[in-house]
């Protein structure tokens, strides 16, 4: 599948997510669980961090045990993270940054890739590869909402997941922006309520994140 295509296809997955939570698990049974949890919810669109070494294990175990739930490789560094998150399933790949040769790996994946950035110049570099959807991380400290907004003049065919800082009160002001397809965030997973195993409440901030979201882009 073309470049082209797979970005269609990355689009239309970050939109119908909305809010993408982000994952950092301990074990896989762990992310089993955080991926249930967030499911019943409503959010079954997730971003598993690579940073640590249950991560690849976890990610492959969701995708065997919960087929329904799309599940992308995030903090993806390399091209051989990008390989070896392919080959156990990754629906996706996300990255924080990207480096020209990580972005040419990326351009040749089988499966949509979004590329991080945080700077008209290396959004530029990604468009001169095909790529259309990007996160913008570490989206607050690069200038938050002033910077979607700054990008949608010069960049208008852009498509932005904002990862870094957003929670649940700003999740919304970012989605209400046209350029923004999605926004990534670990707040509907605090490691108290992961320690405690509270995962009701888990699920009940996802679903509030499907209620911001959907209010954001006049849906609700």
């Amino acid at each position: 599948m073309s470049i082209e295509n797979l970005q269609v296809r990355a689009e239309q997955l970050l939109r119908a997510s909305g809010v993408m939570p982000v994952l950092t698990v301990d074990s896989v049974d762990q992310g089993l669980r955080m991926a249930d949890a967030l499911a019943e919810g409503g959010l079954k669109t997730l971003e598993l961090t690579l940073r640590t070494p249950a991560a690849m294990s976890a990610l492959a175990a969701i995708k065997k045990e919960r087929p329904d739930i799309v599940v992308g490789a995030g903090t993806v560094l390399t091209a051989d993270q990008a390989q070896a998150s392919i080959d156990v399933g990754a629906d996706f790949l996300v990255t924080p940054g990207t480096p020209a040769v990580l972005a040419e790996a990326l351009a040749k994946a089988p499966i949509p890739a979004v590329p991080g950035a945080a700077t008209p110049s290396e959004f530029i570099a990604l468009m001169a590869l095909g790529f259309r959807v990007c996160k913008l991380f570490p989206s607050n400290a690069v200038g938050g909402l002033a910077m979607v907004k700054g990008l949608a003049g010069p960049f208008p065919e852009l498509k932005l997941c904002a990862n870094g800082g957003i929670n649940e009160a700003s999740a919304g002001d970012y989605l209400a922006e046209a350029n923004v397809v999605c926004v990534g965030g670990s707040w509907m997973l605090p490691k108290a309520w992961l320690a405690a195993g509270d995962w009701d409440k888990v699920r009940d901030s996802a679903a509030k994140a499907v209620q911001i979201a959907a209010g954001a882009r006049g849906a609700g």
